[in-house]
């Protein structure tokens, strides 16, 4: 319940309250009022403006075509299917897309509600659009106004968990061979999903600060953060690479194959557990692994003629894995800046 019950949903009730009592004290009906401000509460204060702009346009086309047609056709089947139809082909045509909807709903709905001077009715119908629209805005404004800060470092910790988890099962999956290929591509998809989540965040924190500015230190955490997803999706690109190599096993000796585990499970409980990272530890396990790639690439060379349009599998699979020790020490070396 405290996780369905946020500030936007607050901020819609309050909106809707606020906007019929000015409504009922005009003596206008509320309806449409109400609707407006529902739809007028954007995650950012900067959209609510912006779409309000173009609702306040499109509203007023719904309501000329429901006020012409009923002229025309009176409440008819007819005007019904004319006031939309037209609604919509305008509201396009104007490039009015945000508010093409609410311009719909609003033009088929005041049909019902018009039977009298048709004339007076479009300017009520304009102007409980317009307290829709200001009462929403002010409240997106001033009451409870949106900060994706602390969700976004919530988040952003959060995909680094599911990313070692992501590690550990693509290697397992190479050393072990217990873990389909699918279950690990359905892995790498839902963090992909998950890091555009966080950037559509971080554009939402970005575009509310022109209307709440964030302070020097506010601004330094978000550039991080940004840096910190950029490491993370370089880290799905390289597990993405070993996933896609034409292999199904990792061929090599038994030491070499124990050595990738252990280094690879370290790697993998840091960044699941939220643990200390031991940067020496990190650092003597990229030597070692590079030691291997090394010594791979000079047997390759010996045995070049067997590879003359790719690399093989086990070169790929250690040269992606450096990348992403690589990319874990650049992440962990910054990540105690976030609290």
């Amino acid at each position: 319940m405290k996780k369905f019950v946020g500030s936007r949903v607050i901020k819609t009730g309050l909106a809707i309250f606020i906007t019929a009592l000015i409504c009922d004290y005009l003596g206008w009906p509320p309806v449409f009022a109400v609707i407006t401000a529902i739809v007028t509460i954007e995650p950012t204060v900067s959209q609510s403006i912006k779409k309000g702009i173009v609702r306040f346009p499109a509203s007023a086309v719904g309501s000329f075509y429901a006020v012409l047609f009923i002229t025309l056709f009176g409440h008819s089947p007819l005007t019904y299917a004319l006031a939309a139809v037209f609604t919509i082909i305008t509201t396009y045509r104007l490039k009015l897309y945000s508010g093409l909807l609410v311009a719909t709903l609003t033009s088929v709905a005041m049909i019902d509600v018009i039977h009298a001077n048709v004339i007076m009715s479009f300017f009520i119908r304009l102007g409980t659009t317009t307290i829709g629209l200001v009462v929403s805005t002010l409240i997106n404004l001033f009451i409870l106004p949106p900060d994706y800060s602390s969700n976004i470092k919530q988040r952003l910790n959060k995909v680094a968990e599911q990313t070692g988890n992501a590690v550990e099962q693509i290697f397992h999956r190479y050393l072990i061979n217990h873990i389909d290929q699918y279950h690990c591509q359905l892995t790498l998809d839902g963090l992909t999903e998950e890091v555009q989540n966080i950037e559509s965040l971080i554009e939402y924190q970005k575009d509310e600060a022109k209307y709440h500015p964030l302070t020097t230190d506010e601004r330094d955490e978000l550039k991080l953060v940004e840096r910190q997803l950029i490491r993370i999706k370089l880290m799905i690109y390289h597990m993405d690479n070993i996933l896609n190599t034409p292999l199904t096993q990792l061929d090599l000796p038994e030491a070499e194959n124990d050595m990738i585990l252990e280094s690879v499970q370290e790697l993998a409980y840091s960044m699941k557990e939220n643990t200390y990272f031991d940067l020496e530890s990190h650092r003597q396990k990229v030597k070692q692994l590079m030691a291997l790639y090394w010594k791979d690439s000079d047997e390759l060379s010996e045995h070049k003629e067997d590879y003359t349009t790719t690399f093989p599998a086990e070169i790929i699979a250690l040269y992606e894995l450096v990348s992403i020790f690589y990319l874990v020490e650049n992440y962990y070396s910054q990540k105690p800046k976030l609290k």
